[in-house]
């Protein structure tokens, strides 16, 4: 029954004129709650005050010129019948109207916006209302400028002015002016309105017999009741309905009920509500009364119908002074026509504010509309309203009747009936612009009511024309509710608004009421009821299909066919629509205007009608250029709204993206600071870690040069630093590698058991030096070797033992290590150390972290430890976790598996190499670092290879030249030709390749190599470890290393099939390949057995064998395979 709110499309965002203008808008309407829902705290007038302002607005002496007009026309019987007739009616109708009001705290506007008529459908009853006030206004006026002109002789235009702008400047400061007003003049109306009575009562009521016989101008001789004349009486009395509407607009400051009590609530209610009837009947009564007076004391029928006739009349006889008269004459009809004037200029001002503010979403302020109000009654007075009072009225009900006839039976029937929501819904953001029920009542009334008014139904309903319209709205309001099943009063829900009291509006940055405002998708934010109003920009994208022309749209697409209600037949529909509005209006005011001639001029009836065709016809063209213009300017300032949406998207988008491109730099830039922190305090830390072992290398090596330290002693120390300062560089390398995603893992056998107890006998040492128990344990039973990178898994618990170490002053240290059958090891690492704060037990893992304990930044440190370790354990599928508590200790646990190794050969302890077996090979080394060189002239040279040195890339390739390298180790970065640059050269040589292998400080360069598509076959990271290099070495030439204490097994010289014996003609070549064996000639090798196949075919297979020697790089196989061929071919001889 209720569809839910459309999700928010767009965003609007609230420029600062917008926000300013709101404001000043709110400013104008918090001070009577105009346009908007009166607020609980608004209603701080005491009833009597309420009540006491809204009976002042019964004091209007429009009913005792209606009274008079009625009686002299139609007689006593017909008007005080009707009179009595209509109070009644109207009484019933106005009840629930003031009683909804005054609980709801709405003015009529508003309680028609919720009760069957819709946010656009209630302008048309704006207008209606606003038509009533300004009437009435006119009225009112005109019967003071009677008075001015009976009292000071003003002219009666003059006086019109007069008694129209006099009411300004008390209307333009709302309630609070208009009830002072009213509570002051009170006792003076109160008095004069009912001293010619009592005097008239106590004067014996001569009159009264021939008042209540009277027949009238066109009533029945013997004064009896006439139906055709009680309808004309009742229907123009059914034009003071909307009444209910001005004194509804006090009401709804009535406060609550629960406040004042029950009892004072519905007193106020009912004798100010609908009870304005008691008294306005009252005054209809006085006024026939006082008009037969009048008449009777020799004033004419015309002038026994104005006020201020029949009072001076009633006044001079009752104090017998003509003067006196004339002054209580001039002060009760201003006192009465003031009171109400103030009344309907204030009713007028909110009623045309509420029409306008929802068409044009602008609201230039009460003031404005107050005044625009004032000159329309002046317009009417000027033109003599009065002259034509009974027409005009009886054609106003016609209207007023249809609107109020529809709101009382939503209130009265359909809440009753649960066809409607029980509560009233007043808000544009939660009602669709057209309810059926009461729109599609009045509609009905209206066009019954006018067809009744022109004669269509006879006579009897062209007399009771309004109570037709108003059958016709009771019924079919109800009717309209039912068929569709109320589903046209809510357009969404009321979800989402905060639960507070008071809510703070986001345009206008006023608090109003939670009753007062509704949740807007198009600003992500409340807003108050006005604002929403107001607003030209969001085009209702809190609800869907709510809009009239989306209403519309839906009405017709069950009746026509979908492509005439889009694209090029839209535009047309408009048109016909706009079109036909124009013309309905021209052709109803034309058809009053037909009426009234006729009525006063019966035998020009077919000229007048023939002129105002012609007029219709010439307005015909008018209203078709401007029905075009009206169209085509409407879809231009679609097309507009519809690009200027685009581009502001566009430029939202945009700036969404500035936002977040500049969120995203200043988290960079604070990623920066906090980068540039972090390397300021590691640049001081990385100082101390440092300089430690270099004060060591450093010192010894003076030792040693000056000849005072042992050499052994000297060479350990010398050795361990060198070694920390490389297990530094190698953490921060570790990092990058992790960073950049390079670091791999090897599978190492490792002995368990001697590796644990290792790294026990390690940091027992250190922890018995600073005074600390280590506490070791062990399962005995362990796997004699597990599978895992022994490096990385030595790096994790090196890093957290000696963590546990530097941050304990004393107690205990522990390594506590479990391996259950799950092959899943749990290593604890334990200390009783300063502990680590609980904020701190995630950023201790990030870089150059290490906590905010007291006393942390004297340890030294750079805080990369826990980072690589816990970066190392995530890479080898691992999990750490830590306990701590400040002062008490931490406990580290690390999870890894360690899968047990199959049974063979174990990594044991690297021997001493001292040689090699086979020819020897040759080296090619470049490199501009002569200490490299050196040294590596220092560990190859001795172990028999030849070694050949180039400080530069292209020295390199000179040499490679002439030596015929087997193996180029080549450095990175070197002047000229880099290693890289070098590598690719040899690759591009015809000649046999060597091998080639990267030696590089470059880290960052790292390429394992040897797969077939890099131009290298291996690469080590300065600084190198000399076992790592022969290792390397020797597994790319395939040499056979000789180890300290072993004896070259001396190896049989290779046999030779028959096949691959040499023939005879081969013999010359024996003595020459032997000659370039013994100096290591490879190429010469080769291209002497090219020669020998070439020359002697039948040696080929002789060669290959020779050949296949020299590809192994077994030069001494090779020339023991040559001796033993030269010895058989001796013996042969």
């Amino acid at each position: 029954m209720q569809p839910q709110a459309a999700p928010a499309r767009s965003r609007q965002l609230i420029v600062r004129e917008r926000r300013r203008y709101n404001k000043w808008v709110g400013s104008q309407t918090l001070e009577d709650y105009a346009l908007r829902y009166t607020a609980e705290k608004a209603r701080k007038y005491s009833s009597f005050r309420v009540a006491n302002t809204a009976f002042g607005a019964i004091s209007f002496l429009a009913c005792e010129a209606i009274g008079a007009t009625l009686t002299l026309a139609y007689g006593f019987a017909n008007a005080a019948t009707a009179i009595a007739l209509v109070c009644a009616l109207m009484f019933f109708i106005g009840l629930p109207i003031a009683r909804y009001a005054a609980r709801f705290g709405l003015d009529i506007d508003l309680l028609t916006r919720g009760a069957g008529f819709g946010y656009m459908g209630s302008t048309i009853t704006s207008l209606i209302y606003a038509s009533f006030t300004f009437l009435l206004l006119a009225i009112e006026a005109s019967i003071m400028s009677g008075a001015l002109h009976l009292l000071f002789r003003i002219p009666l235009w003059l006086g019109h002015i007069i008694s129209a702008l006099l009411v300004i400047p008390i209307a333009i400061y709302g309630i609070r002016m208009i009830s002072r007003v009213q509570l002051a003049t009170q006792p003076v109306w109160l008095i004069l309105q009912f001293a010619p009575f009592v005097f008239l009562l106590m004067s014996g009521g001569r009159e009264m017999a021939g008042w209540t016989h009277f027949p009238g101008r066109q009533g029945a001789a013997d004064g009896s009741l006439d139906p055709m004349h009680f309808a004309i009486c009742a229907s123009t009395l059914l034009s003071l309905l909307p009444q209910i509407g001005e004194q509804a607009d006090y009401l709804r400051f009535l406060p609550d009920s629960r406040k004042i009590g029950r009892w004072r609530w519905w007193t106020a209610l009912l004798t100010t509500g609908p009870g304005w009837v008691f008294m306005g009947g009252i005054k209809l009564m006085a006024g026939s009364f006082l008009a037969y007076f009048a008449l009777n004391h020799g004033l004419s029928e015309a002038s026994a119908a104005e006020p201020a006739e029949m009072f001076f009349v009633v006044f001079r006889e009752m104090l017998g002074s003509p003067l006196v008269a004339l002054v209580l004459t001039g002060v009760f009809v201003i006192t009465c026509q003031l009171k109400i004037n103030v009344t309907n200029a204030y009713a007028g001002s909110i009623a045309w504010s509420n029409f306008f503010s929802r068409l044009t979403h602008a609201h230039p302020g009460r003031v404005v509309w107050l005044v625009f109000n004032v000159l329309l009654a002046l317009l009417l007075m000027q033109v003599g309203i009065l002259h034509v009072i009974e027409t005009v009225l009886v054609l106003y009900a016609n209207f007023a009747v249809a609107w109020i006839g529809a709101l009382t039976a939503d209130l009265v029937i359909n809440k009753r009936l649960g066809l409607s929501p029980a509560s009233i819904e007043f808000k544009r953001a939660h009602l669709y612009d057209i309810n059926p029920v009461g729109v599609g009542a009045m509609a009905a009334s209206i066009i019954v009511s006018t067809a009744a008014f022109i004669g269509t139904l006879g006579p009897m309903a062209q007399a009771l024309s309004p109570f037709v319209g108003l059958a016709v709205a009771f019924a079919m309001a109800p009717l309209i509710a039912w068929l569709t099943q109320g589903r046209y009063y809510i357009a969404r829900n009321a979800d989402g608004l905060s639960t507070r009291a008071e809510q703070f509006c986001s345009i206008c940055e006023n608090s109003f009421e939670r009753s007062d405002m509704a949740l807007c998708p198009a600003y992500n934010g409340p807003i108050c009821s006005l604002c929403c109003t107001l607003d030209a920009r969001c085009h209702d994208v809190c609800k869907t299909n709510s809009r009239f022309n989306e209403q519309v749209t839906q009405l017709l697409s069950r009746f026509l066919p979908q492509r005439w209600l889009s694209g090029e037949y839209s535009g047309t529909g408009q048109f016909v629509g706009t079109f036909l509005l124009f013309n309905l209006v021209i052709v109803s005011l034309l058809g009053f205007i037909y009426l009234q001639y006729v009525a006063a001029s019966p035998g020009d009836a077919e000229v007048v009608g023939h002129a105002l065709m012609i007029v219709f016809f010439a307005l015909l063209v008018v209203t078709g250029i401007s029905a075009w213009l009206l169209v085509l300017a409407q879809h231009s300032r679609q097309a507009a709204e519809q690009e200027t949406r685009h581009q502001t998207a566009m430029l939202m988008d945009e700036i969404e993206a500035h936002e977040k491109t500049d969120a995203a730099l200043q988290k960079a830039k604070e990623l920066a600071e906090s980068a540039n922190e972090a390397k300021s305090r590691y640049i001081v830390g990385m100082s101390h870690e440092i300089r430690s072992p270099l004060n060591a290398i450093l010192g010894y090596a003076q030792l040693l040069e000056r000849g005072t330290a042992r050499p052994e002693n000297a060479i350990q120390v010398i050795r361990r630093s060198a070694g920390h300062l490389s297990n530094l560089v190698d953490g921060l390398l570790d990092i990058s590698k992790i960073e950049s995603g390079i670091l791999r893992l090897s599978r190492d056998k490792v002995p368990f058991a001697e590796f644990l107890d290792q790294m026990a006998d390690m940091f027992r040492m250190q922890a018995s030096a600073k005074g600390i128990e280590f506490r070791y344990a062990r399962p005995e039973l362990l796997p004699a070797a597990v599978n895992t990178d022994q490096k990385r898994l030595r790096q994790i618990l090196i890093n957290l033992l000696s963590n546990a170490i530097k941050y304990t002053r004393d107690g205990h240290v522990g390594l506590a290590v479990r391996y259950p059958s799950s092959q899943v090891a749990e290593f604890e690492v334990s200390d009783s150390g300063i502990g680590i704060r609980p904020e701190d037990l995630e950023s201790i893992f990030k870089p150059f972290e290490r906590g905010g304990m007291p006393g942390i930044q004297g340890v030294p440190g750079v805080g990369l430890g826990l980072t690589i370790t816990k970066v190392l354990v995530q890479i080898m599928g691992g999990e750490i976790a830590v306990r701590s508590t400040p002062g008490q200790g931490s406990l580290f646990s690390v999870r890894l598996y360690l899968s047990e190794a199959s049974a063979g050969s174990v990594s044991t302890e690297r021997r001493r190499i001292v040689g090699y077996l086979g020819p020897r090979v040759t080296v090619l080394m470049a490199d501009d670092d002569p200490a490299h060189r050196g040294l590596m002239e220092g560990v190859l040279r001795p172990l028999g290879i030849n070694l050949f040195a180039a400080s530069d890339g292209l020295g390199g390739l000179e040499l490679a030249s002439e030596c015929n390298p087997h193996l180029v180790m080549l450095d990175i970065a070197m002047p000229g030709m880099s290693g890289w640059e070098v590598a690719e050269t040899l690759r591009a040589l015809e000649a046999p390749q060597p091998k080639i292998m990267m030696v590089s400080a470059n880290a960052h360069d790292y390429s394992p190599g040897g797969d077939g598509n890099a131009v290298h076959d291996a690469f080590l990271v300065k600084p190198i470890d000399v076992d790592t290099l022969l290792e390397r070495l020797g597994s790319l030439l395939g040499l056979r290393w000789i180890y300290e204490g072993e004896e070259p097994a001396s190896e049989p010289p290779p046999a030779l099939n028959a096949s691959e014996r040499p023939p005879l003609s081969a013999r010359p070549f024996i003595d020459e390949l032997v000659r370039l064996g013994r100096i290591g000639h490879v190429r010469g090798i080769e291209a002497k057995l090219k020669e020998m196949q070439s020359q002697v075919p039948e040696s080929d297979a002789f060669a290959q064998r020779l050949l296949s020697l020299v590809a192994g790089f077994d030069m001494k196989g090779y020339t023991q395979l040559l001796d033993s061929v030269r010895e058989e071919a001796g013996s042969d001889a």
